[in-house]
């Protein structure tokens, strides 16, 4: 059993209403969703800060592939489609899940032929001012860059909309856009087609990673 921090399997929601009496979700199937497909090589610049990445999303097809799906979405918006069976053999992913974000970095590093990545961890149970300030310097970074973040989460967090999103056994999301100079964070979620998309605010986001990590440019 891994004992670092990073190092915590990472489960969808299905995984933890198995695991930890979490909350159930639906059933997942691969496919694509209309509502939140665009093109893959296309940003969207807003003035104000802001930017969106297309995203040629698909849900995970099954509950412990969001390592993969994750990264799978991340690389869309550069007009790649990486098969997410490939990416679960690269990651290591079972039935148990992707075990760390530092299974995920290589990937994405091998998938873009650049080691731009890197793993950045938050280790404590709530991300302080200088962790998440950290958070939306690197995600604005990146997306500018025309990249997406993976991160790997755990617990529960609201998004813009008041609607919560349940992990407790940990799960893998994209984030593919920002506004209000970063201040708020377009996340892209592999979990739910009827949920594949939302936004969160900076700060939910840096606590919902706490005690684990996200891949980002650097």
């Amino acid at each position: 059993m891994a004992t670092t921090i990073l190092r915590k399997t990472a489960l969808t929601i299905a995984a933890a209403a198995a695991t930890a009496g979490g909350i159930a979700g639906p059933a997942i199937a691969a496919q694509a969703t209309p509502g939140v497909q665009a093109s893959a090589v296309q940003a969207d610049r807003k003035p104000g800060g802001e930017r969106e990445l297309g995203v040629r999303y698909e849900a995970q097809p099954n509950f412990y592939y969001c390592g993969p799906a994750a990264a799978r979405n991340a690389l869309s918006v550069q007009g790649k489609n990486i098969d997410v069976d490939t990416m679960a053999k690269q990651m290591r992913t079972t039935e148990a899940g992707t075990n760390s974000i530092n299974d995920i970095t290589p990937v994405l590093n091998k998938e873009t032929g650049k080691n731009v990545y890197k793993s950045v961890e938050i280790a404590d149970p709530k991300a302080d001012d200088k962790q998440t300030d950290k958070l939306r310097d690197d995600i604005v970074r990146t997306v500018n860059d025309g990249r997406a973040v993976v991160a790997n989460i755990a617990g529960t967090a609201t998004d813009t909309d008041g609607t919560t999103h349940s992990f407790e056994g940990g799960h893998y999301i994209s984030v593919v856009g920002y506004r209000d100079g970063g201040d708020t964070v377009t996340i892209a979620d592999s979990a739910d087609p009827a949920q594949a998309s939302y936004r969160m605010s900076i700060d939910t986001l840096a606590d919902w990673i706490a005690t684990r990590g996200y891949s980002a440019t650097s």
